[in-house]
């Protein structure tokens, strides 16, 4: 059997483990990597930037469509057609790219990056598995566990056939011409969207009683509107049953009792995500859980010494940068630097369209944790940046505390808010207080001029309201 050792272990290349393993080869600690599939695990592979390129391309070929039968702006063009194929060749090389990108970034750190299935044998040794090869087993000082996680599957409607997850989803090989999605969170909404704008007839079923359920109904509304202009239908309060017998209707009952059939092509399974725990030995440390989810601390220790765990599989919020910012900590801590995972707020963002992004607390949720806050939100309708982009509907808000303006959370949505999400996650950090924002000179004509414009509003003063 094949052995080394080394410093760090890291089980698992995507985003938390990758920037792990880098940052720990910045740092002069000896590092290797196991991974038994594409470096950049589902966020570069089957993930963020694969949806974000197929959302792009739909949102393309939408506008294209729009402008065969008119436009305001004077454009006008024949019936444009798309190849579905050159499209999934199109994203894939932007994932190839990346992926390589991340592959030359752990050389250059000096990682070594071990293909193959990790097995643990204890909290200092794992063993490597690869196909054709003998096993190869590694020791090590730390241990850290990156495994990320994987599309929830439902146990009467399991994934295979027409049943897909967004892995499949997002390399079509012709679209449906009937879609039903389950599941109107940001996953089956982001991808419902885009094959509607790719010409598939989209229902979307929702047991909650109104889609994006995590999010208020003040960001949910505009992309209800939109939905409704795209002829997608919403099934809100339903639950699914399963497939009728040919496998060519998905069943569901409403609030009601009463029960229907939706014809479907294709069914894209959306119901969230699981840590992955199993399969690589994790029951043989005997850590800590915290339910489905490994238990950290805020420095991402487990509950045995010198294994540590980030990402998806320490739980929500399931975002790549957490992960990210997860990783780096805990390479800087084994290296002896004095650092924790406190975050003041962390962006999560829903590209939809329109895009959603919510940062730090609503009104509701700091009321409900008892503070007494003030509230304002600028419509897109009164920027002139929004009005250019065809794009008025969606606002953006700020909710800061009554007693010293500190700025505690904002919301937005719109056309490419996505963007915002940084100023907004930078505000908070730095402790920014309704004047400072107010008082920063934001450059005009633009969508951050609606930032300035809802602190102006919530200190009482705006000016283009």
């Amino acid at each position: 059997m094949n052995q080394h050792t080394t410093t760090l272990l890291v089980i698992g290349g995507g985003p938390g483990g990758y920037i792990a393993a880098i940052r720990a080869g910045q740092l002069g600690i000896p590092t290797t990597l196991v991974e038994a599939g594409e470096l950049g695990g589902t966020c570069l592979n089957v993930g963020c930037i694969p949806s974000k390129a197929l959302i792009h391309a739909a949102d393309e070929f939408e506008k294209a469509s729009h402008f065969a039968s008119g436009s305001a702006l004077g454009i006008s063009v024949q019936s444009p057609r798309i190849d579905i194929g050159q499209t999934v060749l199109w994203k894939d090389g932007i994932v190839g790219r990346l992926t390589s990108g991340v592959a030359a970034l752990l050389k250059k750190s000096g990682v070594r990056v071990v293909k193959g299935w990790a097995n643990i044998v204890d909290g200092k040794t794992v063993e490597v598995i690869r196909d054709g090869e003998s096993p190869q087993r590694i020791g090590c000082q730390h241990l850290l566990l990156a495994t990320g996680s994987h599309a929830t599957e439902l146990p009467f409607m399991p994934f295979g056939g027409p049943v897909i997850s967004a892995t499949e989803a997002l390399s079509p090989k012709t679209v449906p011409g009937q879609l039903v999605v389950v599941g109107a969170g940001y996953i089956g909404l982001e991808l419902g969207i885009a094959y509607a704008k790719l010409g598939a007839q989209v229902h979307v079923v929702e047991a909650q009683e109104r889609i994006l359920p995590a999010y208020d109904t003040d960001l949910s509304r505009p992309v209800a509107n939109a939905l409704k202009g795209l002829g997608v239908a919403t099934h809100l309060g339903c639950s699914v049953l399963g497939l009728d017998q040919e496998g060519a209707a998905v069943r569901i009952r409403n609030a009601a009792g009463e029960e229907s059939a939706l014809a479907a092509d294709q069914v894209l399974v959306a119901v969230g995500r699981r840590p992955s725990t199993r399969g690589f030995g994790l029951e043989k440390l005997r850590i800590d859980m915290d339910g489905h989810f490994i238990k950290v601390d805020d420095q991402c220790r487990t509950s045995m010494r010198d294994v540590w765990a980030i990402g998806d599989v320490t739980g929500e919020p399931m975002l790549a940068h957490r992960a990210m910012a997860q990783g780096e900590m805990v390479a800087e801590i084994i290296s002896g630097k004095r650092r924790h995972f406190s975050p003041a707020a962390i962006a999560a963002v829903c590209f939809t369209d329109p895009e959603v992004v919510v940062v730090g607390a609503t009104p509701q949720q700091a009321r409900a944790q008892g503070i007494a806050c003030i509230d304002a939100m600028f419509p897109f309708a009164a920027n002139g940046r929004a009005m250019s982009l065809e794009s008025k509907d969606g606002f953006v808000r700020v909710v800061a505390r009554s007693d010293n303006h500190l700025i505690i959370g904002w919301q937005a949505v719109g056309k490419a808010v996505s963007e915002l999400s940084a100023a907004f996650a930078q505000s908070i950090e730095m402790g920014a207080t309704l004047e400072d924002v107010a008082g920063t000179i934001h450059a005009h004509p633009t969508l951050g001029e609606a930032i300035q414009e809802a602190a102006l509003r919530a200190l009482g003063h705006a000016l283009h309201i």
